[in-house]
């Protein structure tokens, strides 16, 4: 893909392991919040430049050159803020376009009572955050059609990866195994993230798809299984009944449903770790589940 430009609204973990994996396929450039966070974006391969919700000369000149837009940026009670800002912009101000995407959750399909999804599911969310998603998407998908460009909807599970994941957390002691029976989640490797991303912008395929794992799982396994491989004993388990968690981690236990991913399979993507186990061996094995970074295994 080179000759492209790509342009990352909201480049956190998930946008720094798309440009991990450009191989040199096209320039990109990623928004962040706060200019601390230059360092860590350049590292990645992105030239960063700063939004706060508002546009600016660097954003819009970028803007004028790209040809693929990803959008990585939570909506608020106000709407979407890349929408907000920069409607205008993208309608008017963005001749090279060819394609955009947006980073959505499987949180839109609310509970299906553990029942699997896929993306012909109603979406039911239960959360506010959720619903707000639903609105996002739309809006998304509505300004696609307005000016004739493919829009790509990703709807996202429980993101992991090196830094984050259940490995890093029983090295620190934040592990736990919360049991409501029944419970199971969906997650995706960030590398299968970046690999969706770069497999849909080839070919400039717009729709809706469900980029998770063909695992979903209850959570107290996966602690258990991370924790088998070092050697070490898992937590002990506790009731979800009697655990102290913030509102927004009781939320998530709320939703309860398996997620299909076949439309982005359909597409023509292999998924590089198809379930937790997979990438936690591979992660141990290659020492980087720390922060991507090979270095000695826990002691």
């Amino acid at each position: 893909m080179s000759g492209k430009q790509f342009f990352i609204f909201g480049a956190g973990y998930s946008g720094k392991a798309f440009a991990r994996a450009s191989e040199g396929a096209g320039t990109i450039f990623g928004t962040t919040r706060s200019t601390d966070k230059f360092t860590a974006l350049r590292q990645a391969g992105i030239e960063p430049l700063l939004f706060d919700g508002a546009p600016t000369p660097g954003i819009s000149a970028a803007l004028r050159e790209t040809t693929h837009l990803i959008v990585s940026v939570a909506p608020d009670e106000a709407g979407d803020p890349v929408l907000n800002a920069m409607r205008r912009t993208i309608v008017a101000d963005m001749p090279a376009l060819e394609w955009i995407a947006y980073l959505s959750t499987v949180g839109v399909y609310g509970d299906y009572g553990g029942a699997w999804v896929d993306e012909t599911a109603e979406c039911r969310p239960v959360s506010k955050r959720s619903i707000m998603r639903v609105a996002a998407e739309r809006d998304w998908l509505q300004l696609g059609r307005e000016i004739g460009r493919p829009v790509a909807i990703l709807r996202l599970s429980g993101i992991y990866g090196p830094g984050r994941n259940a490995l890093v957390n029983l090295e620190n002691g934040t592990a736990r195994r919360l049991v409501k029976p029944g419970q199971v989640f969906n997650r995706i490797h960030c590398d299968d993230i970046a690999g969706a991303l770069w497999h849909l912008a080839g070919s400039n395929a717009g729709g809706v798809f469900n980029v998770t794992d063909d695992l979903p799982a209850p959570p107290q396994d996966v602690v258990a299984y991370a924790a088998s491989l070092t050697g070490i004993e898992p937590p002990p388990e506790i009731p979800f009944e009697t655990a102290q968690l913030s509102p927004m981690a009781r939320s998530f236990y709320g939703e309860n449903k398996r997620v299909a991913n076949m439309a982005i399979k359909a597409a023509g993507y292999r998924f590089r770790f198809p379930d937790y186990r997979a990438a936690f061996d591979q992660m141990w094995a290659d020492g980087d589940w720390r922060d991507g970074e090979a270095r000695s295994p826990m002691r």
